[in-house]
This record gives C-alpha cells, sequence and structure tokens, in this order.
C-alpha cells in the first residue's frame, strides 16, 4: 500500500482529495488540525506520531522533524542500499507528500505582534517539502490545492511520469523559495528600513506574452498579490508586453484623481492627451485635442465605465487598447468589427490601482530599489505661495491635474493644463526649457491656445528662461518644487509677469 503524509493550513478541498487518495489504496499519515478534519469526515488516517514514535512537542513545534518521516519521503527507491537500510531501521515510504504552509502573510497583514508572528513561521512543513522535491524521482509533492485534481487524475489514469513529478517538484521549490523570501522581507523591512543585504522580488504568473517589447526577445506578465487576477480582465485582443506598460502609465495617470471622470491616452508610456469633465465622453473628447497624431494607435484609460455614446466616439480613430473601470457589452459590441484594437477592464466602477509600496529598476548587472513615489494629496494643496499673485480656484484645480500628470511623465518634463485638460506637454528631454518649448511649439502645431493655462514642471527650473517661454504663451500659473540656487530670479520673473507661483517642496523625477 501506498502511504501519503497530508498536513496542510489551507485545509479548502482536502477532504475530497484524501478520499480519492484512499479510494485509489493510499494510506494518510496525518497531523494536528488535519488528521481531526480527515477523521471527522470518516476517513482513516494515521496520526503522525504513530509514525514517527515520537509525541507532537514544544507547543507542535515539533511535528515532522523525524527520521522515520524524513527517511520515508527521501530514501531512494531505485538504490537497494537505501532500500535495506530502510528496511533495518523500520522507514517506511512515503509516496506522496502534500503540505501548504503557515499563513505567515496573512499573520502579518492582522497583527504586529512579533511572538504570533514568529510562531507562525513554518519549519516542518518547508523541510518536508524540500524532502519530497529533492526525491521527486519517487515522491509526489503537492503544494497548490488548485492542483489536487491533476494528481489524483496522474494517479488514477497512468500519468504519474516522470515529467508531471518534476514540473510539481518545481512549483514546490518556488512555493517554499517565495515563503522563504517573503520572511525576509517582513524581517528586512521591520528591523532594516525596508532594505536588507538581500532583496527578493517575487511574482507569481499571469500569462506569457507573444513577446517581449521586440520580437526576438521573450515575455511574460508576473504579478504582486494577485492584482492582475483580480484586477484585469481581457475583453477582446491579446495584452502585448508593449501594452501592459503603456497601461499601466495611463492607468496610473487616469486613477490619480480618484473617483473624478478622467481619460488619460498615452504613446509609448508617456501621456499625449488627459481631461477631466462632468462626462467620460466630453473627457474623451477634450484629451483627444492635445495631440490627436500620437493618439493614434494609443493606449487609453478610462476612470469610469466605457458606454456605447463613448465607444462610438472613441471608434472614429484607431486606438490599439482601451482599458476601462468597466466596458459595457454594448460598447463591446461598437467595438467588434475592429481586428486590432484591445479591451480590458478592472470589473470595477473605476480603475484599481495596486499602489505598490516599492520600486524597482533593472540596470546593466543588478537592480535599484526604493520607495515608490507618490503624490500625496495635500502636496499642492500645501504649496507655498512665492509670489504676489494667487492663483484662482480654476487655476489651482489646473496645478493640481499639471503636477499629478508631470509626476508621472518622463522627465525632465513640464506640462500644461487649462480648463482641466491638458493642453500641452513635453517629457523625456535632456533640458527642461527645451521640454517647455517643444510642448509650446506642439500646442501651436494643434491650434490650441495655452493662455490661462497653469504650468507644472517635475522637478525645479534651473533658470527662467522657462518662466519667459511660459509668460509668453500666455501661462498664469506655475507649480514646481523649488530648489534651485536661482530660485530668486524665477520668483522675480513670476512677479515681474504676473503670474502665480508656487514651490512644493518635492520632486517627482520619473527616469
Amino acid at each position: 500500500m501506498k502511504r501519503a503524509l497530508v498536513s496542510v493550513s489551507d485545509k479548502s478541498g482536502v477532504v475530497d482529495f484524501c478520499k480519492s487518495l484512499v479510494k485509489n489504496g493510499f494510506e494518510i499519515i496525518s497531523t494536528g488540525g488535519t488528521y481531526k478534519i480527515l477523521v471527522e469526515e470518516g476517513i482513516k488516517a494515521i496520526e503522525i506520531d504513530e509514525v514517527t514514535k515520537f509525541p507532537e512537542c514544544f507547543e507542535g513545534r515539533v511535528k515532522t522533524l523525524n527520521p522515520y518521516v524524513h527517511g520515508g519521503i527521501l530514501h531512494r527507491r531505485d538504490k537497494q542500499s537505501h532500500l535495506d537500510q530502510a528496511k533495518e531501521l523500520g522507514v517506511e515510504a512515503i509516496d506522496l507528500v502534500c503540505v501548504n504552509l503557515y499563513p505567515f502573510k496573512a499573520t502579518i497583514e492582522k497583527t504586529d505582534d512579533f511572538e504570533d508572528i514568529i510562531e507562525n513561521i513554518d519549519i516542518g512543513g518547508p523541510a518536508m517539502v524540500r524532502s519530497a522535491s529533492k526525491n521527486f524521482d519517487s515522491v509526489m509533492i503537492v503544494t497548490d490545492v488548485n492542483d489536487y485534481a491533476k494528481v489524483i487524475d496522474a494517479i488514477e489514469n497512468e500519468k504519474n511520469t516522470l515529467e508531471f513529478r518534476r514540473n510539481l517538484m518545481i512549483k514546490a521549490f518556488e512555493h517554499t523559495a517565495a515563503y522563504d523570501s517573503m520572511i525576509a522581507n517582513y524581517m528586512n523591512k521591520r528591523f532594516n528600513g525596508g532594505f536588507g543585504e538581500k532583496q527578493f522580488i517575487v511574482g507569481e504568473k499571469v500569462m506569457d506574452t507573444r513577446y517581449g517589447e521586440n520580437p526576438h526577445q521573450k515575455g511574460a506578465l508576473y504579478e504582486f498579490y494577485k492584482h492582475y487576477s483580480n484586477n484585469f480582465k481581457t475583453l477582446k485582443g491579446e495584452a502585448s508586453f508593449n501594452n501592459l506598460n503603456d497601461l499601466s502609465g495611463a492607468v496610473k495617470i487616469a486613477s490619480a484623481f480618484r473617483s473624478e471622470n478622467a481619460v488619460c491616452i498615452t504613446k509609448h508610456g508617456n501621456p499625449c492627451g488627459f481631461a477631466i469633465r462632468d462626462n467620460l465622453v466630453d473627457a474623451y473628447v477634450e484629451a483627444l485635442k492635445c495631440d490627436p497624431v500620437s493618439a493614434f494607435g494609443g493606449v487609453v484609460a478610462v476612470n469610469g465605465v466605457v458606454t456605447k455614446e463613448l465607444a462610438l466616439k472613441m471608434n472614429e480613430i484607431f486606438l490599439e487598447v482601451i482599458i476601462a473601470g468597466r466596458i459595457t457589452e454594448e460598447a463591446q459590441e461598437v467595438f467588434a468589427s475592429k481586428k486590432r484594437i484591445k479591451l480590458f477592464e478592472m470589473g470595477h466602477d473605476k480603475l484599481v490601482l495596486a499602489n505598490d509600496e516599492k520600486d524597482f529598476k533593472h540596470i546593466d548587472g543588478g537592480f535599484v530599489y526604493q520607495d515608490a513615489d507618490k503624490v500625496n494629496d495635500d502636496e499642492v494643496k500645501n504649496a507655498k505661495l512665492m509670489t504676489k499673485r494667487e492663483a484662482t480656484s480654476q487655476e489651482k484645480k489646473d496645478m493640481e491635474i499639471a503636477y499629478k500628470v508631470a509626476s508621472l511623465t518622463k522627465s525632465n518634463c513640464v506640462v500644461y493644463v487649462k480648463d482641466s485638460a491638458m493642453v500641452a506637454v513635453g517629457m523625456g528631454m535632456t533640458s527642461r526649457v527645451d521640454a517647455s518649448q517643444c510642448a509650446l511649439k506642439k500646442a501651436k502645431e494643434m491650434g490650441l491656445d495655452v493662455t490661462g493655462a497653469a504650468l507644472a514642471s517635475e522637478a525645479f527650473f534651473p533658470f527662467r528662461d522657462s518662466i519667459d517661454a511660459a509668460a509668453a504663451a500666455g501661462v498664469k500659473s506655475v507649480i514646481e518644487p523649488g530648489g534651485s540656487i536661482r530660485d530668486d530670479e524665477i520668483i522675480e520673473a513670476a512677479n515681474e509677469f504676473g503670474m502665480s507661483l508656487y514651490f512644493s517642496e518635492v520632486r517627482h523625477f520619473l527616469h
């Protein structure tokens, strides 16, 4: 008779799984709460201390760390010397191990009690998982409740091949690696400010992309804490590597305004249109005016529900990607005839952000890691007025929009906003004055009047030339971090032109 050791924290599906194992000739060994549930459900099981010949001790800290357990898992079935020694020692083979680990993540989310947290660090579980994984040649290791049916199918239909067990082994080592990484990261966060000697970034695969940034590169999407699994639904098409990067930027900008009817259009990760209006149709129309040339083949993020009316308006030009809180069935029908458009929704009335606490970027030979940048709601409200003229309420709203968009746009950048719509943007420049002039040049080409607009920069203006250019274009209010050695010249220039100038004292570079 084959034997299965079953000891799980997540007990969903375990009763039916064990019933199927018994039906297929397995004897069940179990521990603690799992054993109790199985017996209550009428499943014959052997308690672990009958195998270990040693009681659970130290308040359950030691249960399975025993030669009868690990010997039963680890001895090689293809070596006679191992089989002889197992017989000599009275070690019986364990052919399947089903273990998932103490809920460390759930514990740190519900309590700050360090003693409780320490007690929810699994020791015996990872040891059994690693033992079974090492001996996958003979042992099945099951760590995912979603694999129960697949494992029973393999047992019943002669699919329990070496390749099948090898795939379970890989998944098991991923499971323990992620678990240990979570503990190490937590301890470093608690005691070392989140920046320990080692940093672990663990993502769970959502899907492969057709290719990476270019066709000769492989690519895939990985997620943190089920963000995409829970908040990203494909309605039409297939998200590419570049689509995912672009829509992430668009969603960050459109959702930065919480419940407001905001629409952001991006191209290659940079905004080329943005507006807030009383309704989303008007918001899209205004956003498109900023740069309809770049918007062609672009990505649109809608902070709300795409209706048929909005879909008809959007369908007038070629858009590659639309992502929204929801897209109604009537709206989807509008896009049905367009083969190349891709539709995604988040399943909520508004867009949803993961609000990751950390940010990182690959550099040659490693990665740089930092606290994620966020624009606090009070940054614009509490910005310091540096000039004689105070901005009007609409100008303050425009400054808030421009400032938030600038913080999420590639540096060096400037953003011009008028009547709650972006009218000009310059991004990714080596010079801030170039960014200012490029934005104004584009606005002029598009026939957009920036008179009365608010100007935001994500970092300080090093010279007054950007203020001079803004004044010539009719800008009335400016917000920037301040901090230049020439701040006095900037303030003097703004006063000279009768402009409002505010310093937020927070820089938001994005490289």
